[in-house]
């Protein structure tokens, strides 16, 4: 039983591994003996790997995942270097974090081919990879906001409703998600996606205490979630002990949507 909550020696791919919750997935899957190719923007990964002692099962990458040649390339060397993943993790995403009126057509799409279509390029060339190889666990980000809207009279000017793309977008996840577990699961490689509640970072809350509170009280557990209570889930998406899951939509949300 044990080891079927494992991962010891499998590889993790793990996209967006270096921000707030992702290093936390990243330090998870780490601890469970995972070996994790740590992809993000700029140097956040490699300020990670120096920032923590992963003993040697971290592999830091930089990767600007809306860049398709920057994309495939990634997927080609690690797949020639490492073999198919084990495992594949997506947390990247994209907003503007403009009002409904100020947002225009190009800087929608911009957004959702970073948040949606840079995902479906990646799913179908890993899904591809692992079935020919001997299967596999791809866990895609979706968002509470991609099953219910933002209340706005939760935020106070200067601060915006959580942006129409971003939820458009994180919507599109969750039914990308089931597709793709329907198409390749003859072959034996398991598509699932986790919907966070509200997992505001430590500068939110320091800034916007007073927000912070407004976000508490909407949850069942009247807490903001931490870090590390979504590495759990990831964890489990990608082990054995989820071998029959595929195709849902984990929502981590503290009872969020339930209202």
């Amino acid at each position: 039983m044990k080891d079927q909550f494992g991962l010891k020696d499998k590889w993790i791919w793990l996209i967006g591994g270096a921000g707030y919750l992702g290093a936390a997935v990243t330090k998870r899957l780490t601890e469970l003996g995972a070996k994790v190719i740590c992809a993000d923007l700029d140097n956040k990964a490699f300020e990670l790997a120096e920032a923590h002692d992963f003993a040697g099962q971290m592999v830091p990458e930089t990767l600007d995942i809306g860049n398709e040649k920057a994309l495939m390339e990634f997927i080609t060397r690690n797949r020639e270097k490492y073999g198919p993943p084990d495992g594949l993790v997506n947390l990247s995403y994209a907003a503007t974090t403009k009002k409904l009126e100020d947002i225009s057509g190009e800087e929608f799409d911009t957004v959702n081919h970073t948040g949606l279509t840079a995902n479906f390029i990646l799913g179908r060339a890993v899904g591809k990879a692992m079935a020919a190889h001997e299967g596999g666990s791809l866990v895609f980000f979706a968002s509470m906001y991609g099953m219910v809207v933002p209340d706005p009279g939760m935020y106070e000017p200067p601060m915006n409703p959580n942006p129409i793309e971003y939820g458009v977008g994180k919507a599109g996840i969750i039914q990308m998600t089931r597709y793709l577990a329907m198409h390749f699961g003859p072959q034996k490689v398991r598509f699932n996606c986790i919907s966070p509640g509200p997992f505001p970072n430590l500068e939110v809350g320091k800034k916007n205490p007073e927000f912070t509170a407004k976000l508490e009280k909407k949850t069942f557990l009247q807490r903001t979630g931490q870090a590390d209570e979504i590495a759990g889930p990831v964890a489990f998406l990608l082990s054995d002990a989820s071998a029959y899951i595929t195709g849902h939509n984990l929502v981590v949300d503290g009872g969020w949507t339930n209202w």
